[in-house]
């Protein structure tokens, strides 16, 4: 993936790009998780789900928030984060402007911020979550989900426990015209681990499902035998 450079609100955004040729690739931005706590774009999550995706067609950008690595600025408390998210999204569809879907991923405080994300950018068109932190952030802003998407958590996770998620699993379903899939990753811990292949292959199974759906609804509608009799009745 290409090393880039992007004007954000505060300064230099440090990022990785992969790009497809096609016009209207499909688009995903990946975000990665705390700032504070060691969190940058080359975690083995954020790099796995960017691959992920990049192996699916899509152009994709993973991008270090405000004062990570050589990205200028200093922690925004999540208000910062969300406005670098913003910027590196405007930068990649000016990039990719015929894009025909945008995807969010993000992994801990990085899902947090793309929930948030997705709430302002109605081209947004799915997401995955992985360890949402329900126990730390407030999620009451997905109030509705504007689009359907997958959580994904371990059920060993020692920073956020499974009832969290589950949580705000029951409240997502809740909501009408969206599905939010729920996949638990059993005796998977935070960062997954031993169980990353497994995450992300659940990730691949979802992704590849939604991308069959979403190509077979782009599809123009099968004739109807009954409409060309009436045609040729009339002629």
């Amino acid at each position: 993936m290409a090393e880039v450079i992007i004007a954000g609100p505060e300064g230099r955004i440090e990022g990785r790009y992969h790009h497809v040729a096609e016009a209207d690739a499909p688009l995903a931005i990946i975000l990665h998780p705390h700032p504070q706590y060691g969190g940058n774009m080359n975690n083995r999550v954020v790099q796995g789900l960017a691959h992920l995706y990049a192996r699916r067609g899509f152009s994709t950008l993973r991008f270090n928030f405000r004062g990570v690595g050589r990205s200028q600025g200093q922690y925004g408390r999540g208000e910062g984060e969300l406005m670098d998210a913003a910027a590196a999204l405007d930068w990649l569809q000016s990039i990719k402007p015929d894009a025909k879907t945008v995807w969010v991923a993000g992994f801990s405080f990085g899902a947090w911020i793309g929930m948030q994300l997705l709430m302002r950018r109605p081209e947004i068109g799915g997401f995955i979550s992985v360890s949402p932190p329900a126990n730390m952030y407030d999620f009451s802003f997905l109030a509705p989900c504007p689009s359907s998407g997958l959580i994904i958590h371990g059920d060993a996770d020692e920073i956020v426990p499974q009832e969290a998620v589950l949580r705000l699993i029951d409240k997502l379903a809740m909501q009408k015209g969206i599905t939010v899939d729920y996949e638990n990753i059993e005796g998977a811990g935070h960062v997954f681990g031993p169980q990353l292949e497994l995450m992300l292959s659940r990730c691949e199974v979802y992704l590849d499902r939604r991308m069959s759906e979403d190509a077979v609804f782009a599809l123009p509608p099968p004739p109807d035998p009954e409409l060309d009799e009436e045609i040729d009745a009339a002629e």
